[in-house]
């Protein structure tokens, strides 16, 4: 039975297309593509109230055998090496529902201890940034806002099976290992404030990591 991994790259508005046909490149095939705001750490621009870009978040399942190869494909030809031309991390799938029945709720790949985590937290829309701004205070160098995208009335996203109604923010947030604890800790507190019943926080561990400069 196949093991699953998924590969996950934030680039600049309008880099997707490149992006996709390099990945394709190097195997993956199909793709789901969400619209996000990333923060940027530039003191000038904060002044300006010009602190937020935004991003095309590339989302691929591909077979983990081919995993390490695509997502250090994609960086070199994409450049993650160089500042701000995006980042791309790995994670390993411990379960994958897909259209195949037969894979259904079975295991098919264990994670592995990582440098990196990525941190999902899912929020009621407008809240995201609260969110990521709770994760600076405390070591956290920025993340990225993903919104739901809305074209039908009772239309729904699922994350790892997990579904997402339109009115949801996702917060996705990169960091060390031995800083997560400290941020989800501080995201917790914050969401506390709410005394919401339908925040979701989640954490992957992180396979291999491109683009992270300074993280």
């Amino acid at each position: 039975m196949a093991k699953f991994s998924l590969i996950c790259c934030i680039v600049n508005m309008g880099d997707s297309s490149k992006l996709l046909k390099i990945a394709s490149k190097y195997g993956a095939r199909d793709a789901i593509i969400s619209i996000g705001k990333g923060t940027v750490h530039n003191q000038i621009l904060q002044f300006l109230q010009i602190n937020e870009t935004r991003k095309e978040i590339i989302t691929m399942i591909v077979e983990t055998e081919t995993a390490s190869a695509t997502i250090k494909g994609i960086s070199k030809d994409m450049a993650f090496d160089k500042p701000h031309h995006g980042i791309g991390f790995s994670c390993s799938i411990s379960e994958f529902i897909g259209s195949n029945e037969i894979e259904k709720n079975k295991k098919v790949s264990e994670v592995k201890a990582s440098m990196y985590n990525a941190i999902y937290v899912i929020v009621d829309k407008g809240r995201a940034e609260e969110v990521i701004e709770a994760a600076k205070k405390v070591g956290a160098r920025g993340g990225t806002i993903i919104n739901a995208r809305h074209s039908g009335l009772h239309e729904t996203q699922k994350l790892f099976s997990i579904e997402i109604e339109p009115e949801k923010e996702k917060a996705l947030i990169i960091t060390k290992a031995e800083s997560k604890d400290d941020i989800v800790e501080a995201i917790k507190a914050q969401l506390k404030t709410y005394d919401s019943d339908e925040d979701i926080i989640f954490v992957l561990d992180v396979n291999e990591a491109y683009g992270l400069h300074g993280k």
